[in-house]
Parts: C-alpha cells; structure tokens; sequence
C-alpha cells in the first residue's frame, strides 16, 4: 500500500511514533469501533489536520500500525534469520514468534484489526498488505533453506505458515482457547516442517 508520507526527522519519527502508540492503546483499550481519526487525534493533543499530515486516512494508521509490528518482530527474529539454514534456528524462530503470541496486548490488536478489516475495505486492504509482506519474508526464509524449491511450493508454504501461525494466536490467547505445551511442540514441529522444502 503506497501512501503519502512525510519526510523523516528525528522529531517526526518520534511525533508518528507516538501518534502509532496512541492508536495501539485506543484499539486494545477500547476495541476498533473506538479508533477513529478524531479520537486518535484527541487523545494525542492535535488538531485533526496535524494527524492527517502524517496518515491521511485511517487505513494509512492501520496500516502503519501492523508495519510497525512487522518491523519489531523482524528485528527480534533478526539474528535467527541470520542463520535459518538448519532447523534448529527456525524452530527457534517459530517458538518466538509464539513467545510474542503471549503478549495479550499484541494478540488485542491484531483481533481488533482483523474484526475491523471485515467491515472495512480499507483495513481490509492494509491487513492483506501486511499479510502479503508477511508472506514475503516467510518465503525468502524457503529460499534461503532451499533456492532450487519452485516459487509457487514457496508461496503455498508460506501462506499455509502464515495461517498457522495467526490462526494459532487466537487459540493460544484465550480468545478461543489456551496454550499448552503438547500442541505447542506439534505446531513448532508442523511450522518448522512447512520451511522445508
């Protein structure tokens, strides 16, 4: 999703910074129906027009939101990456990112985006976005563990991981279910199975 985005201070990347942090905590606190322009503008202090200067819509704040927790988690996967050419490391990488499934306020607002991405076609864009450079990532991790396996066996693998590992976010946090250590080392094993090629 391309959109417009002003150039970056220090004081502007720390003024969006707060203005994303601000959304963050209006959707766990109050659930999607809650996050709107003017709220978020509101509970940040601003003028609407200065929110709009850095999302001009709240699809473009949706969608920096789930860029800005695609980043921290590449970050915090960052040194397994690194090293995803044997299975250890991404079993490593797999049980992280279930690790980050125990953050409930993580899991609240992934669940309010997605419950607003039903109703909204401009969430609902910024979510298949977010999914799609998801996705992304998961098969330059094939790759790297395999560059002869075909493109379309990478993308399948890759949306099949991307499922499990989301679907497993609402059974593991309570929503629809609780974690326990049995299915977590069968859905590490299965995730980990679907990286290799």
């Amino acid at each position: 999703m391309t959109g417009h985005r002003p150039p970056r201070t220090g004081k502007g990347t720390q003024r969006r910074a707060e203005l994303l942090d601000i959304a963050e905590r209006i959707l766990i606190e109050s659930g999607h129906g809650e996050l709107t322009m003017r709220a978020v503008a509101a509970a940040a202090e601003v003028r609407l027009g200065h929110l709009q200067y850095y999302f001009p819509n709240r699809g473009q704040l949706i969608a920096a939101v789930l860029r800005r927790t695609l980043e921290r988690t590449l970050q915090r996967l960052a040194p397994l990456l690194a090293s995803a050419d044997s299975t250890e490391p991404v079993a490593d990488m797999v049980r992280m990112l279930l690790v980050e499934q125990d953050d409930f306020c993580l899991v609240r607002v992934y669940t309010e985006i997605w419950a607003l991405a039903a109703r909204d076609e401009s969430t609902a864009e910024a979510v298949r976005d977010f999914y799609r450079t998801y996705q992304d990532h998961v098969v330059g991790l094939i790759r790297a563990r395999n560059p002869e396996a075909p493109e379309g066996i990478c993308r399948i693998r890759a949306r099949v991981f991307t499922m499990l590992i989301e679907g497993a976010a609402l059974f593991r946090s309570g929503i629809a279910d609780r974690a326990d250590s049995a299915t977590d080392d069968t859905l590490i094993a299965t995730a980990t199975a679907l990286l290799a090629v």
